[in-house]
């Protein structure tokens, strides 16, 4: 029993930080768990046609607010997945279209079948989807359609990948930035730190929904969505990297006269490579984790300027975007589907602070 405690302790003694730091965030199981879904929905950020239904921006009006269609997965027994075939009737009063399942006409459903073409990270073209009709003349809406009779399920898949892609990008920038002006001001000191901080403060000092409305109300209108997009990610990306910034100017103050950036100094290292190369490797988890904790804010942020008009605008799809849908009371009255994009947000946000959580507990070398 003492030969095996004293291999472990071994282990543990040669181990890596790294090691030690995915050690002890597998002990965290919903940060696991989170972690899988993250991870299933950055798959879909690669390849969103092959998970999607249809053509998101196929329309047909006769077939708006299609209630959701329930994937049954056995027939008569024996596995053969169906949804039951939605049939409409115009209400004699209200001239309001009103759709019924009838589950004795079923449309077959199949995985890894054909539908329509799509290039994969434009690269290759293919035509396998996850999910398909059996028969290519049909459609189906698992998530319902909207007002234009758009699949909403195809469209929440293309919405994952904008809205994903936006806080990736905005938080990889802030950390370039809050690393590289916080490093410099902690290092560097002087007149550098006294400009860095006082922009730092000026930009704390003022709130940030009226910088974000303000910014991207001042995109051009004829704008194409990629400029839009990446506008977007710039605009977030500025207005985040502020309390890095100071969290790295702190730890900097304290590292700089450690003995090990004193050789690299006497050793003839420039400063940025003193800063990359010796001083981020020391609490580079601590930005990981940090990291992780910021993606749900910038989602959050993005998704509530589409949302608002003032982010990424149709034809781009975005959970923002999918959202607009919502508005009116109306309109979510005959199809509370259309909320689906904000279920969406919510698990997407939660996984991440639940990684965020479990990162920052793995990082800490005092826990447990």
């Amino acid at each position: 029993m003492s030969g095996t405690s004293s291999a472990a302790e071994d282990r543990v003694a040669i181990a890596s930080n790294w090691r030690l730091v995915w050690w002890r965030f597998r002990r965290h199981r919903l940060a696991m768990i989170s972690a899988g879904l993250l991870i299933f929905m950055y798959m879909i950020v690669l390849a969103p046609d092959f998970f999607s239904v249809q053509d998101p921006e196929r329309t047909d009006a006769r077939q708006a607010f299609i209630p959701v269609q329930m994937i049954h997965f056995f027939d008569d027994g024996s596995l053969s997945p169906w949804v039951p075939t939605i049939t409409g009737k115009r209400h004699p009063v209200t001239l309001r279209m009103e759709w019924v399942a009838d589950p004795a006409r079923k449309v077959g459903v199949r995985f890894f079948a054909r539908g329509y073409s799509y290039r994969v990270l434009g690269v290759f073209e293919t035509n396998v989807h996850l999910i398909a009709p059996a028969d290519p003349t049909q459609r189906i809406f698992l998530l319902g359609s909207d007002r234009l009779g758009r699949d909403q399920w195809s469209r929440i898949m293309h919405g994952t990948q904008t809205s994903m892609t936006v806080g990736l990008v905005a938080v990889a920038l802030s950390v370039i930035l809050g690393v590289v002006l916080g490093g410099l001001s902690g290092y560097v000191g002087g007149k550098t730190d006294q400009v860095i901080q006082r922009i730092i403060e000026l930009l704390q000092s003022v709130p940030t929904i009226p910088i974000w409305l303000a910014l991207s109300a001042a995109l051009p209108r004829d704008w194409t969505p990629i400029q839009v997009f990446f506008a977007i990610t710039v605009i977030l990306s500025l207005v985040g990297w502020t309390t890095l910034g100071r969290e790295v100017r702190g730890r900097f103050l304290a590292l700089r006269e450690e003995d090990f950036v004193l050789a690299a100094r006497l050793a003839g290292c420039s400063r940025m490579r003193i800063i990359l190369r010796h001083m981020v490797p020391t609490f580079a988890s601590h930005i990981i984790a940090t990291s992780s904790l910021a993606i749900p804010v910038m989602i959050i942020n993005e998704t509530s300027l589409s949302f608002l008009g003032l982010g990424i605008r149709p034809p781009a799809i975005s959970w923002g975007v999918l959202l607009q849908e919502a508005q009116n009371i109306q309109t979510l009255a005959l199809a509370p589907w259309l909320l689906t994009p904000g279920l969406v947000v919510i698990v997407a946000v939660l996984a991440f602070n639940l990684v965020g959580d479990g990162l920052r507990d793995a990082a800490d070398p005092y826990s447990n």
